[in-house]
């Protein structure tokens, strides 16, 4: 009994430890990357294609990336490599002064630490299965960190200015590679598979996206993610064209972050109940009342209870699909799997959101969430077609109909 709840705690700390790391690059990434950005000189349309670029090309970058780790077995590797990239860039970043080197050196850090998040997730979700762990309880402070971090990187910045904002962000590399080297060793299969074709031939991605259901996932799981751009990157100065503090939109971003966290927190009990196909169209559920609520600019009174909802339109979308992968993709194809859903969410459906986002607010304000609301209906289409199919059929991994 001892031995392994130790076995729990040994897996359990540094992994925990490595997703508060990671997320302190994302808690000042996301806000105050564009802040250093604008510092630097550069104009809204140069800010926009910096922050754009690297979203579309996970698209050739992440999937490959994560092949080559499911054909190895060797996620921690590829992780600890790509998180010492990540701090090489970030440096070079800082010191470049031209749009062009802010351009490169910007889209090849973001490029490597978005690609690190599939990773682990990969290493989470095997390890803590095979202990009996909640990856819920585990993911959750990630959360708490990006709060955390979002939060101190505010006042640094009110303190040194804008400057800062790209050492807020090396900070947070550095954890994060310092914390990598931490993680245990990965749960090696019995026989990993090592083919001995050249990894552009190999079949994992083929195979995946060959999969009917896996391709209605991907849509169902990605739009739903998808459907925050225009939340992420016009929903503070919407606020604040309603009259509403700072001080008031960091706390609401805040109660929607901490409801995300309060499911984590219950993610396995949740995921027993419901199941991971449920979660994802409850997800998209929520987000289609969510946007279209947000879009007649309600009080703060009726914004308080809809940011909680950001606990369902992003944390039960996200428990579920990794869940829907653990579930019904054969394991050496998980990593592989975790890839696309991340290029997908976060990359290619996020990029092309955020660009619909910003031609309706510059017509509508924010009448641009019944964007995201039509997006939003298209998830919960694809999200009920997967909770059909999953009635009555044994979904194994290597068992999916194929399109």
């Amino acid at each position: 009994m001892g031995a392994g709840r130790d076995a729990r705690w040994s897996f359990a700390v540094p992994v925990a430890l490595f997703y508060a790391a990671l997320f302190v690059v994302y808690g000042t990434n996301v806000p105050f990357m564009p802040v250093w950005l604008d510092w630097r000189g550069l104009s809204p349309a140069e800010i926009s294609i910096i922050v754009a670029t690297p979203l579309f090309l996970r698209l050739f970058v992440t999937p490959v990336i994560a092949m080559a780790a499911d054909r190895e077995w060797a996620h921690r590797r590829y992780l600890i490599i790509l998180a010492w990239l990540t701090l090489g860039f970030v440096l070079a970043l800082a010191a470049s002064q031209s749009f062009g080197g802010i351009l490169l050196f910007a889209t090849l850090l973001m490029l490597c630490n978005s690609t690190i998040m599939p990773l682990i997730e990969t290493i989470a979700v095997n390890g803590m299965r095979h202990r009996g762990l909640h990856y819920g309880r585990v993911r959750l402070w990630g959360s708490l960190s990006f709060v955390a971090a979002s939060f101190a990187g505010g006042v640094v910045i009110n303190a040194y200015g804008g400057g800062a904002g790209v050492w807020l962000i090396a900070f947070g590399c550095g954890l994060t590679v310092l914390a990598g080297h931490f993680l245990p060793a990965e749960d090696r299969p019995d026989a990993p598979a090592k083919p001995s074709v050249p990894l552009w031939q190999g079949e994992a991605l083929r195979d995946l996206m060959r999969q009917r259901k896996f391709l209605v996932f991907l849509v169902a799981a990605g739009l739903a993610i998808a459907s925050h751009a225009a939340f992420y990157t016009f929903g503070i100065l919407i606020w604040n064209q309603q009259g509403l503090s700072a001080a008031w939109s960091g706390s609401l971003w805040a109660i929607g972050v901490f409801a995300e966290v309060l499911l984590f927190s219950v993610s396995g009990s949740v995921i027993q109940r419901f199941g991971a196909a449920q979660l994802i169209a409850l997800g998209a559920a929520a987000a289609i009342l969510r946007w279209l609520v947000m879009a007649f600019d309600p009080p703060l009174a009726v914004l308080l209870p809809l940011q909680i909802l950001h606990g369902l339109t992003y944390g039960a979308t996200h428990i579920g699909a990794i869940h829907f992968i653990h579930d019904t993709v054969d394991r050496e194809k998980q990593g592989t799997a975790q890839a696309l859903y991340a290029t997908m969410s976060s990359g290619v459906a996020m990029g092309c959101s955020t660009l619909i986002a910003g031609w309706a607010y510059a017509r509508g304000g924010s009448m641009s969430y019944l964007a995201m609301v039509a997006i939003s209906i298209v998830s919960l289409a694809a999200g009920l077609w997967l909770v059909k199919s999953r009635k009555g059929t044994v979904f194994g991994a290597a068992k999916v109909e194929t399109a």
